[in-house]
């Protein structure tokens, strides 16, 4: 099993069952203890659980986004194509503010490259973008999250307020017609907001089976979207509400 299938089939064994052994998951998951100990120290440096001797139990509530490195190998090449597609809607010479999430760390690293101006919300997708040669970058300030490396705080959002993009490519947790685009993290929402205010195009890139997904925190009505890019996977009832409600959506 792969080093991020184990950690995911480890996370949520954990958390149905609340706590586990070393032993325990070390049969779950096939690995040896010594294995199974490495991957638990790595969660656990990531918030995900919390160890004691001979175990583990789980800090994952029920409502909270599984951690980055988990989901950055999820339906990938899915991620990929949503990502191209939305990075093909911006032109050449575009001033262009990138969200943060996996969905969005693909887009970053599909305008890698191009004529445009990018500001990333996030130090991974800056990372991403640090040497590429003709794109310009524009590095925020603010406060990362661990794991995530998101930047949020006072800082990004007065960052995003200097200055006013033709594009804002925007992740999201939750996308329902009627509960609009929403996020797990207040900081997070507000700072899509600051986004979105910012910017004269908004494009949101989201896997179809967020669509009609609550999350907790309130970000914009669909009103606010332009565009949505998304996978065929994506419920037939609110491509056609969102269609309803004036936006563009695009399958791929």
């Amino acid at each position: 099993m792969a080093g991020t299938d184990r950690l995911r089939q480890i996370t949520e064994s954990v958390r149905e069952a609340g706590r586990m052994s070393v032993a325990e998951l070390a049969g779950l998951t096939g690995a040896s203890e010594m294995t199974v100990r490495r991957d638990l120290e790595a969660l656990s440096a990531q918030g995900v659980l919390e160890r004691y001797r001979g175990g583990a139990r789980s800090l994952l509530l029920r409502g909270e986004e599984p951690p980055f490195v988990l989901r950055s190998q999820d339906g990938l090449e899915n991620k990929q194509r949503i990502a191209a597609a939305a990075a093909r809607l911006v032109a050449d010479g575009e001033s262009v503010v990138v969200d943060s999430g996996t969905t969005c760390l693909e887009v970053a690293r599909a305008l890698a490259g191009r004529r445009v101006t990018v500001m990333p919300l996030s130090l991974h997708a800056v990372n991403v973008l640090a040497e590429t040669p003709q794109l310009t970058l524009l590095v925020p300030g603010g406060r990362p999250r661990p794991g995530e490396l998101a930047l949020t705080g006072p800082l990004t959002v007065a960052s995003l307020a200097a200055l006013r993009f033709d594009t804002a490519i925007i992740g999201c947790c939750g996308l329902d017609a009627t509960d609009g685009l929403t996020a797990y993290d207040l900081d997070d929402a507000t700072v899509k907001s600051a986004a979105i205010t910012s910017a004269r195009r908004v494009i949101a890139v989201t896997e179809g089976a967020k669509l009609s997904r609550t999350a907790l925190a309130f970000v914009v009505p669909v009103s606010s979207l332009h565009t949505v890019v998304t996978d065929g996977d994506a419920p037939e009832d609110q491509v056609d509400l969102l269609a309803a409600a004036g936006v563009t959506v695009q399958q791929v």
